[in-house]
């Protein structure tokens, strides 16, 4: 049994659903989003010094409840959207929640579920949820894989005007983009020309990330999944193409010195997959932008004509019978 932890209605999980399924192996998608409301969701600690004997059960998407020690693999993909409150949950007489008690609403069904699959759930994270968390920040995965290898841009971390005029000195021409980012639209990538004619105090709200810029016109968007690797080379001008995909998008295949420089990134972050934005200098040197542990794929199928949520599904399955197969051992 597969589950895979996301929000609801997550194309992603949904696809891969169906692939997983066509293919006659167990797949629930537990929704981390639509725990409020509904029932199913328990846990009993029992005596045993060991924890055996500890049952346990989660919702699914589908209305049923599943037993997460019977599965062998979890992909974590999305779990930590806010509850989707319904009228229920809001009261009979229909009045709206507090802000304290829609919080203890979030919590608590976001760390029930989370914590319940961590004490019952024995097989394959993909990925583990602290290592998927630390590889999150961007400022570690920029200092992983300079350590590993990688070129990386020069970059600088501030909430000092006086430091990016000075930074803008040295490099040249100087990108800016969120640290974190926020909910809600997307933030591109954006340059900043002249530091020096912009108010100190917007500097000052909040640190951001300025980089160097790279030249060249090659955006490489790779996904790990395992050991296998496939990746689509976006061609365009702009800074940041996820705005217009109507560029030419093609199949790149992966050279097996970045195929394992990629691995070693991946395996110090502790993750076994991850999609990773990369770019082509002039002369063709692959520069480290960043990872995310659970990136979007699909946009890329009818893009490049590459199967991606078979390749994920053939992942996942292989990954889960390779535990189950250990279990049985």
């Amino acid at each position: 049994m597969i589950l895979a932890l996301s929000f609801h209605d997550d194309l992603h999980a949904i696809a891969v659903q169906h692939a997983v399924r066509a293919r006659g192996d167990e797949f629930h998608i537990l929704e981390c989003d639509a725990v409020s409301g509904k029932t199913g969701l328990t846990w009993h600690l029992s005596g045993t010094p060991d924890g055996s004997g500890v049952p346990a059960a989660v919702p699914t998407s589908e209305g049923r409840t599943v037993p997460p020690a019977q599965a062998e693999l979890l992909w974590w993909r999305r779990a930590r959207a806010d509850q989707q409150l319904t009228m229920s949950a809001a009261g009979s007489d229909g009045a709206g929640l507090g802000a304290q008690q829609v919080s203890l609403v979030n919590n608590d069904c976001r760390g029930a579920l989370g914590g319940i699959l961590a004490a019952s759930f024995h097989g394959e994270w993909i990925s583990p949820p602290e290592a998927t968390d630390r590889a999150s920040d961007k400022v570690y995965q920029l200092w992983v894989a300079r350590q590993a290898g990688f070129r990386v841009p020069r970059t600088l971390i501030t909430q000092s005007r006086d430091e990016v005029v000075d930074f803008t000195r040295e490099v040249g021409r100087v990108i800016v983009k969120p640290v974190v980012g926020a909910r809600g639209p997307s933030l591109y990538t954006r340059w900043i020309e002249d530091p020096q004619a912009l108010p100190a105090e917007s500097f000052a709200v909040c640190p951001a990330t300025y980089q160097e810029y790279v030249p060249g016109r090659h955006h490489i968007r790779l996904n790990c999944f395992g050991e296998r690797m496939f990746a689509a080379l976006i061609e365009t001008e702009e800074l940041d193409w996820r705005p217009d995909l109507n560029v030419p998008i093609t199949r790149w295949p992966v050279p097996p010195d970045l195929a394992r420089l990629v691995r070693t990134v991946l395996d110090r972050l502790g993750l076994p997959m991850g999609v990773i934005d990369l770019k082509l200098t002039p002369g063709g040197e692959p520069v480290w932008l960043e990872v995310n542990p659970q990136g979007q794929f699909l946009f890329l199928e009818p893009l490049t004509g590459e199967p991606l949520t078979e390749h994920f599904a053939d992942y996942l399955i292989t990954t889960a019978a390779t535990v189950n197969g250990e279990r049985r051992r």
